[in-house]
């Protein structure tokens, strides 16, 4: 296999011959460490690089002001010793806590293009994977998570070293061994840079569109488009990822702090050695000890609130006191209420929408408490409590759509029997009704979308053109230096991804009949690359990821109404590829901190994204999930993932068998709960939004139409935050971020406030609380704690799921089992209004 080749010299910047991997030289030990010295600069040299750091870390807030304030003082001062000190603490070294505590400052040399790495990638990738799309067809759905194949990889890895032979074999030319040292971690980050690029978020989101067709829509265009579909959605983003390196992936402010939990999980499975009390606040217990502990109390506890227990799960006691007490439910409630009590035992609550409390920055999660209780608990209340948009006959905050009966909107009554709206129909039948939080997050997402380009424009505009005309990487701090002794992934090979995966598109949508029209693809790539760069930003920064899945919607429903394969596809190309292109950036940000070879991050990154899309598409098509006749299933009633149930003769094309039948599948009845409800969730949007369209809802006299407001809000508040800012550059206000405090939340509904606010108060204790007063112990056992309260849960629920779901088996009934779900918080039917048989509410026409 390749092995990086050893670093050449060339000319500084700053004068000197330097290593490529270094500020001046490399010390190579004997145990392959490659540490840079730092270079002693003239006072000029050091002044200008502290001035260009100053500059690009203006507008950052994970960086210190005190460090900002010593350099201003210190290069006015032309104090040549503390601008070199300056230098070796915050370009030597990275100037953010977070980084330095996971993240070594020096490489090791050792291989990861391994035969080794690359046998258990793709053999996990191929399994995974198709565990991963069957999976996704169940409700509620689990994912086999990148944590867990970084957990399940090490002792796969570790016994490999111990039992293949350490031999050199030639095949055909090609040397490489079987068994070249230990297992080590650059083999092992590898691994999950392919889960990553693969299965690591779940099932792929093409195959959604998949089991909405054949199974809602009862059409299948065969598994060529599948594949063509899969490798487009899946590969160009990756084409995209290459293309904004230098602004997502080089520069030190560009954190990733999810990245930093699998490097600190990486260096404690590999580096079993003890902790010193004196740098962590006394605690003298390894990292390696401390996760198996965690570990193992995460996976036990969660049987309780998952199965034992379950009404520690949201434990909202105001509700179980009153459980038919409307306002009672409405205010504290869990589910569909505000949830003014967070509390919760279930780390599923608390982490299962956003991720881990404990790993974005404290700002990042302030913005989203402001937002959220600004948005969900003034504003909603307000809005809801006097009764505005027919809230009186409707919940507080759910993801269902309801008629003007007070029922869940059935979308059948304005069908035709080929899909289309019928007019007469719909006019008979209702408009739409949301309940106000969702409806409130429709215009929240619209003012989140257009706050990125303003937010982005104003406060990152300035960092984005100095990374530009860098040429000579002068602004590289101490990880991008060290990754230049590598070879580099030349632009043109990423384009030599994008133009066939593009072209494709067109291939794709025009050899079948999808109505999605060339103009339409261009739009959509058009969308993901013009907020590629704004959205990643602010993930890299925060942790949290901004999504265009409600904007590609709205615009494709204007553009092409009443076509709702074209929608999916739309929303795929616009807002997927976009997705898939920052979880490709991600990955390499992970390969940079933890130095692995760039070409072998390429081809490691292309190799699982494209086979992972034949192995799922295998599975989708496997005798599983193959047709059997309509006599041999129930009738062909459709459980939606918002309580629906629509009549769709497709269903009876998409019944199979797993040894003889996962019987019912993708209908109400399914056994084990496989109800499909990521493709209920596509087909319900594209009848919402490809055939209803948005211009029912948000336009002329639809109910929603003021929320086209919040086009302006989203512009008008970075645009004030920037004055402030340029007013008070140091006040707290530098800290406010608006595409945050719009759509930080945006997973309500379905999630609920109590969710955020849990999140919240756990993200308080660790990065701020503890951060603060205890930084040794956090730099020490932050991440590694996320990680064990990550996997162990991940592990439980596999296993609960596999034991017990699929096996039919009961819960204990019993009072800590039920009480929850006998409230109307549970059972969605906190209404101040209730509607007799016969009556109506809303408008008299629509």
């Amino acid at each position: 296999m390749v092995f990086a080749k050893r670093s050449r010299k060339k000319k500084s910047p700053y004068g000197g011959a330097v290593s490529s991997s270094s500020s001046h030289s490399n010390d190579v030990g004997g145990n392959g460490i490659v540490q840079p010295e730092n270079e002693q600069l003239r006072e000029q040299q050091a002044a200008r690089r502290l001035r260009l750091f100053r500059e690009a870390a203006a507008n950052d807030p994970n960086i210190d002001l005190n460090d900002l304030g010593d350099i201003d003082i210190a290069v006015d001062a032309r104090n040549a010793d503390k601008e070199q000190r300056l230098v070796d603490d915050l370009i030597e070294n990275s100037p953010y806590p977070e980084v330095r505590a996971a993240v070594r400052n020096y490489d090791e040399d050792l291989p990861a293009n391994t035969l080794r790495a690359w046998i258990i990638g793709m053999v996990m990738t191929t399994a995974f994977s198709g565990m991963n799309i069957l999976f996704s067809l169940r409700q509620p759905s689990i994912v086999i998570t990148s944590y867990v194949a970084q957990l399940i990889a090490y002792p796969i890895g570790v016994g490999m070293a111990k039992i293949l032979p350490n031999r050199q074999w030639n095949v055909a030319g090609l040397k490489f061994n079987l068994n070249p040292g230990p297992f080590n971690f650059k083999e092992h980050a590898l691994i999950v840079l392919m889960a990553n690029a693969s299965y690591g978020g779940g099932a792929n989101y093409f195959t959604d569109i998949l089991v909405a067709q054949k199974a809602f829509y009862g059409f299948d265009f065969g598994v060529g488009y599948a594949i063509l579909l899969g490798l487009t959605s899946q590969c160009i983003g990756f084409g995209m990822a290459g293309l904004v390196r230098m602004w997502l992936v080089e520069p030190a402010s560009m954190i990733w702090p999810g990245n930093l939990v699998n490097v600190a999980f990486m260096y404690t499975l590999h580096d079993h050695s003890e902790t010193d009390p004196a740098k962590t606040n006394g605690w003298k217990i390894s990292r390696y000890r401390w996760f198996i502990y965690l570990l193992v109390g995460s996976f036990i506890w969660y049987w309780i609130p998952g199965f034992l227990f379950q009404a520690l799960s949201a434990f909202v006691f105001p509700t179980f006191i009153a459980p038919n007490d409307v306002t009672i439910n409405k205010v504290f409630g869990g589910l569909t209420g505000m949830g003014l009590i967070p509390l919760t035992f279930d780390w599923t609550q608390i982490a299962g929408y956003t991720g881990s409390p404990l790993i974005p920055p404290w700002h990042a999660i302030a913005n989203t408490i402001i937002g959220l209780i600004t948005f969900m608990f003034v504003v909603a209340a307000s809005l809801h409590w006097n009764g505005v948009w027919y809230a009186d006959w409707l919940p507080f905050s759910d993801s269902r759509s309801w008629d003007n009966t007070q029922h869940r909107y059935n979308v059948t009554r304005i069908l035709t029997p080929d899909f289309r709206i019928d007019e007469h129909k719909y006019k008979e039948y209702s408009p739409i009704f949301l309940s106000t939080t969702f409806a409130l997050c429709y215009g929240l997402s619209f003012a989140g979308i257009i706050s990125l380009l303003f937010h982005t424009a104003f406060f990152h505009s300035k960092e984005i053109i100095m990374r530009w005309r860098d040429k000579e990487h002068t602004m590289d701090d101490i990880h991008a230096r060290m990754m230049r002794k590598y070879r580099q992934v030349p632009q043109w090979w990423f384009l030599c991804v994008f133009v066939p995966m593009f072209a494709l598109c067109f291939v794709t949508s025009y050899l079948w009949d999808t109505g999605l029209t060339w103009w339409a693809i261009v739009l959509a790539m058009v969308i993901a690359l013009v907020w590629l760069v704004p959205v990643g930003i602010v993930q890299a920064v925060t942790n949290i990821q901004l999504g265009l899945n409600v904007f590609t919607e709205f615009i494709i429903g204007y553009a092409l109404p009443g076509r709702p394969t074209a929608m999916m596809m739309f929303k795929t190309y616009g807002y997927i590829t976009m997705s898939q292109a920052l979880a490709f950036v991600s990955d390499m940000k992970l390969g940079h901190y933890l130095k692995l070879p760039p070409r072998t991050v390429f081809w490691a990154q292309v190799a699982a994204a494209a086979w992972c899309v034949f192995v799922q598409t295998g599975v989708f098509y496997c005798k599983w999930l193959q047709p059997s006749t309509s006599s041999e299933r129930n009738p062909p009633l459709l459980a939606l993932s918002n309580g629906q149930c629509l009549s769709c003769h497709g269903a009876d094309r998409f019944q199979g068998a797993m040894s003889g039948a996962i019987k019912g599948i993708c209908t109400e009845d399914a056994v084990a709960h496989f109800t499909c409800p990521g493709g209920g969730v596509f087909f319900t949007a594209s009848i919402l939004w490809g055939l209803i369209g948005p211009a029912r809802i948000f336009s002329g006299t639809g109910v929603y139409k003021n929320l086209q407001y919040f086009w302006a809000i989203g512009a008008a508040l970075p645009t004030i935050l920037w004055l402030v800012r340029k007013k008070w550059p140091n006040s707290w206000v530098r800290y406010l971020n608006a595409p945050v405090i719009f759509s930080g939340y945006g997973q309500i509904p379905p999630a609920s406030p109590l969710n955020y606010l849990s999140w919240g108060i756990i993200g308080f204790i660790f990065n701020k609380w503890i951060r603060d007063r205890w930084r040794g112990w956090w730099m020490r056992f932050n991440y590694i704690t996320s990680a064990a309260l990550d996997s162990g849960l991940a592990i439980s629920t596999i296993v609960i799921v596999l034991t017990l779901s699929l096996t039919d088996t009961e819960a204990p009934a019993w009072w800590g089992n039920t009480v929850g779900s006998n409230t109307l918080d549970a059972r969605d039917k906190a209404f101040h209004k209730v509607l007799q048989p016969g009556q109506k509410f809303g408008p008299k026409e629509w």
